[in-house]
């Protein structure tokens, strides 16, 4: 980090279904950001970019909620039903302001929380968010849980970094990466339905019901987290990025096509 200006913390533990150990998660997420924070300020670095996410916003909140969430959220950490990433981010971000008070000397933070990432894959190794884009459209997914979500694109996430990052009214600010659209999976499916009709038979038309999702994620590891969002409330609000910063984001759908163009381009899905 010598002669650095800007750094940017965009890495944490994702879920892959496998993490048996909550503590060793939270315990990866609040360290690796500490260290990246406590480095760049013995660099005198002027500003570091942590890439959260919504999980630190949104999360452990009434289900009957109706106001859209925004940067002055933060998730409920005292939740029952809390999927551990999502603690992890909630923690490390918390610990992240909480260094910059109080160790900082100085040093500023903005902070990106992004709600789910879309846009081109550039390999078959992708993110958690976008597996669900391949495993619509290859068919294994015959019904799907009455979730809802915002959704972004992976580029518009990299424009509003930048802007977080040199931007002099960003410094102390969080930022909702999000076009502020809500999406059910079943509005996923119709769009990619619509988008590629080569693949519309493999794409579901049904709802799984909630009891079911949650009876089967007691015997499959990968569906915990989507059993702790059945009938979520997750409108956000875009407003603070657009306005502060002029940022201006692709549309959900937008996203979502490209996520599943790129898939189809590199093989990842096929006929």
């Amino acid at each position: 980090m010598k002669d650095a200006t800007y750094v940017m913390s965009v890495a944490s533990s994702t879920p892959t279904g496998e993490f048996a150990d909550a503590e060793a998660m939270t315990t990866t997420a609040v360290n690796g950001v500490l260290r990246v924070l406590k480095f760049a300020r013995d660099a005198r670095v002027k500003r570091v970019v942590l890439t959260s996410a919504y999980g630190a916003v949104g999360m452990g909140h009434d289900k009957q909620r109706t106001k859209p969430f925004t940067e002055k959220d933060w998730t409920n950490l005292d939740a029952i039903k809390l999927d551990l990433y999502q603690r992890s981010k909630t923690m490390a971000e918390h610990a992240a302001w909480h260094f910059i008070e109080t160790e900082g000397q100085g040093m500023e933070m903005a902070a990106i929380n992004p709600v789910g990432v879309m846009g081109p894959v550039l390999a078959s190794d992708y993110s958690h968010f976008n597996r669900q884009i391949q495993e619509l459209l290859s068919g294994k997914v015959p019904a799907v849980p009455k979730i809802n979500s915002g959704y972004i694109d992976a580029r518009d996430v990299a424009s509003l970094h930048i802007l977080a990052m040199t931007a002099p009214q960003a410094a102390g600010e969080r930022f909702l990466a999000t076009t502020g659209e809500t999406l059910s999976m079943l509005d996923v499916a119709n769009i990619l339905r619509t988008a590629f009709p080569a693949y519309a038979e493999k794409l579901p038309h049904r709802t799984i019901p909630n009891f079911v999702l949650k009876l089967a994620a007691k015997f499959n590891p990968s569906l915990k987290m989507l059993a702790t969002l059945t009938d979520n409330f997750a409108d956000t609000s875009d407003e603070k990025a657009v306005k502060l910063l002029g940022w201006q984001p692709r549309s959900a759908k937008d996203a979502i096509i490209a996520t599943a163009q790129s898939m189809i381009d590199l093989g990842i899905v096929t006929k």
